[in-house]
């Protein structure tokens, strides 16, 4: 299949709740690239439209970021929108986290703050221009073959200076991933602090080998994040110093405004408690870092 006279579509590589990736060939330049074509069911909806343009605009925004490269925003024959973005050799965080788990290890902390330093610079940069990422996962989270990482799927981001796409009710992202407030499903209340909680639950995922909040249905994931005490990382992984289970009752807490306030903050206190190096001290972390 080609679209817009141009790009030869092949396999796919990738699909969500709305929309589908294909690798593709760019038959003007000889370039392989990934593309991002609407599901058919949505295709022609008007809401699912603009967040693909909102999408299109936050990786502009985001150009020299770790976020995914996109090159152009196009309109195929029958005007659907469609995006071309570089792409990607490697696997993503998920894909990694669950061979380490298989061989019944945990991700080593310093090569996850290796990982996740350019995504942070990435979320705050993001977080500067007024965009939240909404769905941060480590499915979204891509390690290249040969160095580097990218942020993917901006697909659901909120434009603090842009009218809301979700509905009231509505409760979007990853259950396991999700910020206590989302589940309130009043997307009004929501800014930034969503992406801190939703990193900070991808790091301890990532060094405990199981998510905060473990439970065999939404309901049950719910309640736990939500009111539940909020979990020790120090007895999932000993190794680790006392003093990060104060930084996950910060990171993870239930109340925004008790949590750290933004992703710079929580990073350098996840790094002053683990440390890049052994000579940097660890003061605990007590209060949200501003």
């Amino acid at each position: 299949m080609i679209i817009a006279r141009r790009y030869e579509l092949h396999e796919v590589l990738g699909q969500g709740g709305h929309g589908v990736v294909h690798r593709a060939t760019d038959r003007r330049t000889g370039q392989q690239v990934a593309i991002k074509l609407l599901h058919p069911s949505v295709a022609t909806d008007p809401e699912y439209n603009v967040r693909m343009l909102r999408e299109a605009q936050a990786m502009a925004a985001l150009s020299g970021t770790s976020a995914i490269r996109v090159y152009e925003l196009g309109a195929t024959e029958d005007g659907l929108l469609f995006l071309v973005m570089e792409l990607l050799v490697g696997k993503d965080l998920s894909q990694m986290l669950a061979s380490i788990e298989a061989r019944g290890h945990r991700m080593d902390a310093r090569l996850l703050i290796e990982y996740l330093g350019p995504i942070v610079d990435t979320l705050e940069a993001a977080h500067q221009r007024g965009i939240v990422h909404r769905d941060l996962k480590p499915s979204n989270i891509f390690i290249l073959d040969g160095g580097g990482v990218r942020l993917l799927d901006f697909g659901l981001c909120k434009m603090m200076s842009a009218s809301s796409l979700t509905m009231d009710g509505m409760v979007a992202g990853s259950p396991s991933y999700i910020a206590p407030e989302v589940w309130k499903g009043n997307p009004r209340i929501l800014d930034h602090r969503i992406d801190v909680y939703s990193l900070a639950a991808i790091i301890f995922r990532a060094l405990a080998g199981r998510v905060p909040f473990d439970a065999p249905s939404v309901y049950e994931k719910f309640q736990l994040a939500t009111t539940g005490e909020r979990p020790s990382l120090h007895a999932l992984r000993p190794d680790l110093p006392p003093l990060v289970d104060d930084w996950v009752r910060i990171a993870l807490a239930i109340d925004p405004a008790k949590r750290f306030q933004n992703v710079r903050g929580m990073w350098n206190a996840l790094r002053a408690v683990i440390g890049p190096t052994p000579s940097m001290r660890a003061p605990s972390p007590t209060t949200p870092v501003a």
